[in-house]
This record gives structure tokens, C-alpha cells and sequence, in this order.
């Protein structure tokens, strides 16, 4: 068996269509139709709307749909954009993300150049990241709420 416990005569990047929508099944039942919509399908939620916009409790977010932690509530900050914002992932160094639960990829779905941020762990949508955050990275993570799950510290 291969890594991802897919045969040795189908290979690890041999899905067909009619294993995605299999795959797409499975996610559906597992997140709300919401979570869905984002992760899945690359949504967004309202802004404003988020149950983790205004949190300021201390600990981790974590991918909704895996379970990866993706960023700690230390860099969490108020951009004022109404979605919850970060200034890196969660196991950043410097500039360096390898060690980090997140990728980015180029997006031009909305008409204009953007960077969408996904889940390295399960590919899920989180939202997008620009470069007008804090120093000294200058980057706001910015993060629709239903794609994360939070932990606090204590519970950790």
C-alpha cells in the first residue's frame, strides 16, 4: 500500500471524477452546508459575521475540516476588514512557511491578482493573505471563521 493506503495499481494521484465526488460526499457530511460552501468551494463568508472575529481568547486555530493547527491567537489582530486576521501561520519562521499547515496559491477568480490561502493538511479554502498587515511581516492572514476550529490554551 501507498502512503495514502491507495493500491499500488491505481497511485496515489490517480482520483477519477467519480472518486471526487465520492470525496465531496464525505466532506458534506461532515461540515455544516456553511463550512461546506467555503472550504470546499472556496466561499466566503459574510463580513462581520464570523464567530471568531472578535476573539481574544489565547490558543490555537485549527483547520475545521482536518483538524491542522494554522494559527495561534498571539498573532491574531483587529484589521477592521471583519474577518479574523493574522500576521503569520502558526510555525512560521522568519519568512520561511515549510513548517506551517498552510500554502498559497494564485487566485484570479475575483478579477484582480490575489493569494489564496489553503490547508496543506486537506487542501481546504481558508481565505486570502495581503500584504498591508503588521510589522514585521507585513502579511494579514485574512481567514474566514468557519473554515477554523479553536482550542483554547487551557484545553490544549
Amino acid at each position: 500500500m501507498s502512503p495514502r493506503g491507495v493500491s499500488g495499481q491505481q497511485g496515489a494521484g490517480s482520483l477519477t471524477r467519480y472518486d471526487e465526488t465520492a470525496i465531496a460526499t464525505n466532506w458534506q457530511k461532515k461540515l455544516t452546508p456553511e463550512q461546506f460552501y467555503v472550504t470546499r468551494e472556496k466561499g466566503t463568508e459574510l463580513p462581520f459575521s464570523g464567530i471568531y472575529l472578535n476573539n481574544t481568547e489565547p490558543g490555537m486555530y485549527h483547520c475545521v475540516c482536518c483538524n491542522a493547527p494554522l494559527f495561534s491567537s498571539e498573532k491574531k489582530y483587529d484589521s477592521g476588514t471583519g474577518w479574523p486576521s493574522f500576521s503569520e501561520a502558526y510555525g512560521t519562521c522568519g519568512t520561511n512557511e515549510s513548517n506551517t499547515n498552510i500554502m498559497r496559491r494564485p487566485d484570479n477568480s475575483l478579477g484582480s491578482t490575489s493569494t489564496e490561502v489553503l490547508c496543506k493538511q486537506c487542501d481546504a479554502h481558508l481565505g486570502h493573505v495581503f500584504d498591508d498587515g503588521p510589522i514585521p511581516s507585513g502579511q494579514r492572514f485574512c481567514i474566514n471563521s468557519v473554515a477554523l476550529s479553536f482550542k483554547p490554551s487551557s484545553g490544549q
